[in-house]
């Protein structure tokens, strides 16, 4: 599952470096994670989490699976309602619920993650600043209990998930929530609808 806010909150700690672009910024982020997400061979389907139908629609041609945002109650209910979602379509499959805001992710690196997820029955990778999470996953038959949301890297810790630091996987860690988090984002490569986005975002901080 991958959580995709409505635009018009989205990415509200860049509002002052995107300017004008804050929104296209989040989707365009969002649609390089689930691009990349789907090219991952170990991913059989990614589900879209969102109620905003401009992403929705975007992320539908990529070839996701687009759920309303139900019960409406936080992020964590709503991963709970995808999960659900997803283990219908595929009983035998773990679940997993992926940061939307990983436009430098590459399929290799995430199947190197999922590949060690596989052996714990739930499990998680903390995100580049140590504090918070990108992904979270359990094995078939296992209850899906995500804690995103503030130092949520110690809240999967204390539920019991193995915590994953996986070797060479920084784009599965990357997330982007400020300036200097984009910047890094491309410098490890981002996708082209990110790129073109901070192409328009650079221009803003260049003197004429």
């Amino acid at each position: 599952m991958v959580p995709v806010k409505v635009l018009a909150r989205a990415k509200t700690r860049m509002s002052a470096a995107a300017g004008p672009h804050r929104q296209a910024l989040a989707l365009a982020v969002a649609a390089d994670t689930v691009a990349a997400a789907l090219r991952c061979d170990r991913v059989r389907d990614v589900i879209v989490v969102t109620d905003d139908p401009v992403p929705a629609a975007e992320l539908a041609a990529l070839g996701a699976r687009v759920v309303p945002d139900e019960p409406d109650a936080g992020l964590n209910p709503a991963l709970v309602y995808g999960a659900g979602r997803g283990r219908e379509l595929s009983p035998d499959s773990g679940v997993g619920a992926l940061s939307a805001d990983l436009p430098a992710l590459r399929p290799d690196e995430l199947a190197r993650v999922l590949d060690a997820a596989a052996a714990a029955p739930t499990a998680f990778v903390p995100d580049a600043a140590g504090i918070g999470t990108t992904l979270y996953t359990a094995r078939p038959g296992v209850p899906f209990a995500p804690a995103f949301g503030g130092d949520s890297r110690a809240a999967h810790r204390a539920r019991g998930a193995r915590e994953l630091l996986v070797p060479d996987t920084a784009s599965v860690r990357r997330d982007v929530d400020t300036l200097p988090d984009l910047r890094e984002a491309l410098a490890l490569g981002c996708g082209p609808r990110t790129t073109a986005v901070a192409r328009r975002i650079t221009a803003l901080h260049t003197p004429a």
